[in-house]
């Protein structure tokens, strides 16, 4: 009996192992977090596009301004999430590959912490660098596309 189950645990462990290398999952996964995440936000989303339906025929273009910067930062600020949240696995994967080299390298126990230590700010701050670059990259372009429906639609309210 404990056979059956441990060949139906290992059959499964190699499905999953299967499809978690297809980079297809990863894309699909990523989509999905970025989902998630999105329409989490969906009330403060909503909450910004009624602001500036409220606020539009008040004065010039300053709203869609304000509006279209609001909602740049949200979705720069959920795609570096996504992004994070797809890539801690491959962090990791890369953080003990290093420090395994290192260890094999010979080095004392002592040494394999110091230098892991080091590892760590490395890898932490390119991948701060890294995300910080592609979510500023996703709020200019949402920014500016939220920036010119917004704007063609006051407009086009005269």
């Amino acid at each position: 009996m404990a056979d059956k189950e441990e060949q139906e645990t290992r059959t499964s462990y190699k499905l999953f192992l299967k499809v978690i290398s297809k980079r297809r999952t990863w894309v699909c996964l990523f989509l999905l977090v970025y989902a998630i995440l999105l329409s989490s936000s969906w009330n403060s989303l909503n909450s910004i596009v009624d602001w500036y339906g409220e606020n539009h025929k008040a004065s010039s273009g300053w709203p869609a301004v304000y509006a279209s910067l609001l909602l740049g930062a949200v979705f720069g600020v959920l795609s570096m999430a996504a992004a994070l949240f797809i890539a801690i696995p491959a962090i990791v994967v890369i953080w003990i590959s290093v420090v395994v080299t290192i260890a094999f390298a010979g080095k004392s126990r002592r040494r394999v912490v110091v230098e892991g230590r080091k590892v760590t700010k490395e890898i932490a701050g390119f991948v701060f660098r890294v995300l910080l670059k592609e979510g500023k990259f996703v709020a200019l372009l949402c920014a500016l596309l939220a920036y010119f429906v917004f704007f063609n639609s006051y407009s086009s309210s005269f």
